[in-house]
Order: C-alpha cells, then structure tokens, then sequence
C-alpha cells in the first residue's frame, strides 16, 4: 500500500509539473504571437516555427539564455555579430551568444538570421503552412545539434495549434497584397 502512495504521489507531481509548464508555455504564446506574425508577414518564416522555436530553445522564456541577454532562439554571436554579448555554456563551455535589449529584437534578428544566411535560402522556397518540411530543413540546414529537434518542433506546433498563428500571418500577408493591388 505504501508502495502504491508513493507512486501515486509521483504521478500527481509530474502531472503538476507538467500543468505548470504548460501554462508557462500558453502564456509565452500569449506574449509573442504578435512578434512571430509580424516577423512572418515582414520576412516569411511561418509564426508557428518562430514560436516552436522559441518555445524550444528558450524554455518559453524561462531559459538562462533567454533571461539574462533575451536570447529566445540561441543565437550565437559568429563573427559578423556587432551588437552586445553573453557567454554561455552549450555544446561547448563558454559559447559567444547575441544579446538583445528586448525580446522583439530577438525576434527581428532570429527572421533577420535565416533570411539572410544562404544555408536557410531553400526553405523559403517551401510552403509557409508545411511545418514539417520547415522543422526538417531547419535541422537540414544545421540549425540545432539536438537529433529529435524537427520532431521537438513539430510536437509543440501540434499540441498548442500554432498553425493557426502561420494562418494569420499568411491572411495578413493576402490582405497586404489586395490593398496594394486596389492602389
């Protein structure tokens, strides 16, 4: 019986864990949806791989990274990076991180980064709406070292329906694009 008590209370604590994440991830979500479907409407990287993405690699926020340089995408510095750093231990102790005053410049420069880099260039050839060829490519392209990270991204696109934030921005993308025709 003893036996049967203690495991209960381990599976309720894990359930409250488990709650408790869920609800720091739905109030992350809450807080960038915006940002990630601004940043898809300016630069075409679907909101919902931005908001798995920083979901993922910033613990929704509450990551070291994330909160002491705004760092939601571990981002590191490479050498053309002029702005602010902050080192961090990663795949290597003491790895070079971007720095950001808020986390919306995060956001800009994480849309900023793959558009820019030519590695990310053929995912933008994809359809905005197929998050899986987008958590592949990603991880294609060398994006993450962690092997299950385009099953990680598309687990959380799924289970928090953040598709429905590409759909939006591919809306306002549409609305953009019949006003400037109307013109």
């Amino acid at each position: 019986m003893r036996n049967f008590i203690i495991i209960l209370v381990g599976i309720l604590l894990s359930f409250q864990g488990a709650a408790q994440y869920d609800s720091t991830v739905r109030q992350y979500i809450n807080t960038y949806k915006n940002s990630a479907v601004i940043e898809m409407v300016r630069t075409g990287v679907p909101a919902a791989i931005t908001l798995a993405q920083g979901i993922l690699e910033a613990g929704a926020g509450k990551s070291e990274l994330a909160l002491k340089s705004n760092n939601h995408f571990g981002i590191k510095c490479k050498s053309n990076w002029q702005g602010e750093r902050v080192y961090h231990n990663d795949d290597a102790q003491g790895e070079c991180f971007r720095k950001y005053a808020t986390a919306e410049e995060s956001f800009i420069d994480h849309s900023n980064f793959l558009k820019a880099n030519t590695r990310y260039a053929f995912l933008f050839m994809l359809d905005p709406t197929n998050y899986s060829s987008w958590a592949y490519g990603l991880k294609q392209a060398g994006y993450a070292t962690e092997p299950r990270y385009p099953i990680l991204l598309i687990q959380c696109i799924e289970k928090y329906r953040l598709q429905d934030y590409t759909l939006l921005g591919l809306d306002m993308i549409t609305q953009q694009q019949n006003n400037i025709s109307k013109k």
